[in-house]
């Protein structure tokens, strides 16, 4: 399939060389920035542009992976073409895109991504989501090529998704962050939290979160949480998230809190 990348940042790099090394054709990459659009398009051997007005018509599909600001000016300038268009946002609706065409879809894999750090693009969750029963199928098979965990999602399912993966991904990478400088005022190196990051993140795989928690919380220790809080006395707001977290570890643990 002959493909235009609208963005060159995280999730098209990755994506693109996905979909490269799958044998697709990767026309051109287009960045506001000329710099980012040609090293990119270096690796996908693909042309570089820097203008909307430069796009060719000659693709079968536009895949426009930009922050999500910009996804309806975008699409705006796109839809001259009559081509098919998805983006790659999980906070975006397909609403975003049908008022501009009806050849609509969502291209979401579910993953975080840096550009450093290689990924197996054929784990990596990928939602789809079509406009109509055709664009719908053509997306599902582009997936296949590059990923075998290949589902339809609907706007309304991918928010909450995303929704989801903030509370599984950004949140905790935050809370290891604060571990970090926990550590770091005693001159702890963080290297002694990785196994434990690691094995917690493992049970989950075979287990439900809820049943694999661990923790003073969860045995409602109060002497330990009690003596924790004093050593936040200083940092009131580390106080504040440990004892709420806690608070809904306990209820979690008694049964008395779910998600509606």
């Amino acid at each position: 399939m002959r493909i235009t990348l609208i963005g060159s940042g995280n999730v098209a790099t990755h994506l693109g060389a996905a979909l490269k090394n799958a044998g697709h054709y990767i026309v051109q990459v287009y960045s506001r920035n000329q710099q980012n659009a040609a090293l990119l398009a270096y690796h996908l051997k693909a042309d570089a542009i820097d203008d909307l007005m430069m796009v060719s018509a000659e693709t079968d599909l536009f895949i426009i992976s930009t922050s999500d600001s910009v996804i309806d000016s975008v699409a705006s300038q796109l839809a001259v073409h009559q081509k098919p268009i998805v983006h790659t946002s999980g906070a975006t609706p397909i609403q975003v895109l049908l008022k501009y065409t009806e050849h609509a879809g969502v291209f979401y894999p579910l993953q975080t991504f840096s550009k450093i750090r290689e990924v197996n693009f054929s784990m990596v969750p990928l939602c789809i989501e079509g406009a109509y029963e055709d664009l719908t199928a053509m997306l599902k098979e582009l997936a296949y090529t590059i990923s075998s965990n290949v589902s339809e999602v609907n706007s309304a399912q991918r928010k909450r998704l995303h929704l989801a993966a903030v509370f599984a991904c950004n949140f905790p990478n935050y809370l290891y962050n604060i571990a970090q400088e926990l550590l770091a005022t005693h001159q702890l190196d963080f290297n002694l939290m990785r196994p434990l990051i690691l094995e917690t993140a493992e049970k989950v795989q075979f287990q439900l979160p809820a049943k694999v928690q661990t923790g003073p919380a969860i045995r409602n220790d109060k002497n330990t949480m009690d003596a924790h809080i004093h050593l936040l006395d200083n940092e009131p707001v580390l106080k504040e998230i440990y004892e709420l977290l806690s608070q809904c570890i306990i209820k979690m643990g008694e049964g008395q809190y779910r998600v509606e």
